[in-house]
């Protein structure tokens, strides 16, 4: 419920602070007073699109401050979760326009945009009036609305997720199939490249150890002579051990003869026959390690080339050839039993559309006693509103399935038995099409607690005792828990408020501002019958203002 509303600086409104209060809400005032000032003011702080030159003439900036009370259940409070604003009982919006263009907002304090803003307005603020097309007038809501008048929520939400189901078993079969259709192209391809890999086995690995074994093997083939000729001149015999040999044994022959002269000598030679014997046992390692059979690097090279040549072909690294085989077995697995799987889709897609077939029907059947329902009730409404001839009918007729079924519903009007039917704002006068959302209105708002409803002008264009079943129709929308503003012309309309408010004009230093005054019980008199007679009020004007606030 909207509480309170400060407007500063904004068109021709200097500081304006209004207490509004539940129930029947009217504003009045001549034309041209401001009253529209108010409800673009309301606009621009609740984040919707109007005009821009917003700013009174001569300040720098303007400002909107709008107040709501929200119960524990109220909608807005998902709106600021989403957000991530406090949840709080009390909603404050704060909306600055600059001269330049700039305008920057704020929700209890935070930082806002104008989208958010948006959304919360959606579960704040009904507006309505006599080029409401975004609403009541709009087609592409009808069913919405139906649905909602219904009650049909459960109903909607099962035809939702039988359509999401459907959607998925569509979406898995065509991909299968996509799939199947790919791998049969490749089907060729796939089974000889698993012949290929699966005969030549290759291991991870495998590419580095063989490249290891073919350098060392050639490497032995161009060093082993030159190593079998050191280990010759090492060798006993002719060798460097065998000389080293016979030089010690005649030394040691002679040695007692020479005193200690040969000693050092004897004992030089000891120590290098035995680092000669380990020079000797390394030299004989080496020649063991790369002995190799002359095959076995033809065997090694053959696998590797083929390795390495598969790796190339399938434009992998050849570790990854066993991966890559994989893959190809899987694809071939999956191509073996592709049909089984297909049939296996398609059963559950026949599956899937006959559950939203049932959900869809049941929610069409639904409606249509919905839509008989809503019928009725208009009817109701609109012969009090002087349109007891009109006919309202809710159509609907087939249309492409959808997530909320497959009917498109239309509100269609014929405003004399016998005339043609056609959309709301197509067949109906001004003052005719003023009952006709007012009736909508009325047979669509089951629970409007939390929710404020604004009529601008609703009831141009009528007079008279339907101007009074119009206003008892707005204060029955009051009644019923909501919040209804009500920008009015109408006399009849406005002794029937809970709360008044006069709209006027008054320059002062050359200025004109707007004011806006609430009206005690003597004050709605006279402004009721500044309504009634226009600028002379007489006394005959006064009594019948008594006479319709009773």
């Amino acid at each position: 419920m909207l509480v309170s509303l400060d407007i500063r600086d904004m068109l021709i409104i200097d500081r304006l602070e209004l207490e509004f209060r539940p129930g029947l809400n009217v504003l009045t005032g001549e034309t041209g007073a401001g009253k529209s000032i108010l409800l673009d003011s309301l606009g621009f702080v609740l984040g919707w699109r109007g005009r821009a030159d917003l700013v009174r003439q001569g300040a720098d900036e303007g400002e909107v401050t709008a107040v709501f009370a929200l119960p524990d259940d109220h909608a807005a409070h998902a709106v600021l979760d989403e957000a991530g604003i406090p949840r709080s009982d009390e909603l404050i919006l704060r909306r600055v326009n600059r001269t330049g263009g700039t305008k920057s907002a704020w929700i209890n304090d935070r930082r806002a945009s104008g989208d958010v803003l948006r959304a919360l307005s959606d579960t704040l603020v009904e507006l309505h009036g006599q080029q409401d097309d975004k609403g009541l007038l709009n087609p592409r809501t009808h069913r919405l609305l139906l649905d909602q008048f219904g009650g049909l929520d459960t109903q909607v939400a099962e035809v939702r997720a039988a359509w999401r189901a459907l959607s998925d078993a569509g979406k898995a079969l065509s991909a299968s199939e996509a799939r199947l259709a790919a791998a049969r192209e490749e089907e060729d391809f796939l089974r000889h490249a698993a012949g290929e890999l699966e005969a030549l086995d290759p291991q991870p690995g495998e590419d580095a150890d063989l490249d290891a074994r073919r350098r060392m093997m050639q490497t032995g083939q161009r060093i082993g002579e030159d190593v079998t000729r050191a280990a010759e001149a090492l060798g006993p015999g002719e060798g460097a051990e065998g000389r080293m040999g016979d030089a010690l044994r005649w030394l040691e022959g002679v040695a007692d003869k020479a005193g200690e002269a040969l000693d050092p000598a004897i004992e030089a030679l000891n120590r290098a026959l035995v680092e000669l014997g380990e020079a000797t046992q390394g030299v004989e390692q080496a020649l063991d390690a790369l002995a190799f059979d002359p095959g076995e690097l033809e065997r090694v090279e053959e696998r590797l080339f083929a390795i390495r040549a598969l790796a190339r072909k399938h434009a992998v690294a050849p570790d990854d050839l066993g991966a890559f085989a994989g893959d190809i077995r899987d694809k071939l697995a999956a191509l073996d039993k592709g049909e089984g799987d297909i049939a296996d889709l398609r059963k559950a897609l026949s599956v899937a559309r006959a559950a939203y077939d049932t959900a869809a029907g049941a929610l069409s059947n639904a409606r249509a006693e919905a839509a008989t329902r809503l019928d009725a009730a208009m009817s109701a409404e609109l012969a009090p509103l002087k349109m007891e001839r009109a006919v309202f009918t809710t159509e609907m007729s087939e249309t492409d399935p959808g997530p909320e079924g497959r009917d498109a519903v239309t509100f269609t009007v014929a405003t004399n038995p016998g005339a043609p039917s056609g959309p709301l704002n197509k067949i109906a006068s001004g003052g005719e099409l003023s009952r006709f959302l007012l009736a909508l209105k009325v047979c669509l708002t089951k629970e409007a607690e939390g929710l404020t409803m604004i009529f601008d002008e609703i009831d141009r264009g009528v007079g008279g005792a339907t101007a009074d079943a119009v206003g008892r129709r707005l204060k029955r929308l009051a009644d019923e828990g909501g919040q209804v503003l009500v920008v009015t012309h109408s006399p009849q309309v406005a002794a029937l408020g809970a709360h008044h408010w006069r709209v006027a004009k008054a320059v002062e230093d050359d200025v004109t501002l707007s004011r806006v005054t609430p009206l005690d019980a003597g004050d709605r008199v006279d402004e009721i019958a500044r309504m009634i007679s226009g600028d002379v009020i007489t006394e005959e004007a006064r009594a019948a203002a008594k006479s319709l606030l009773g």
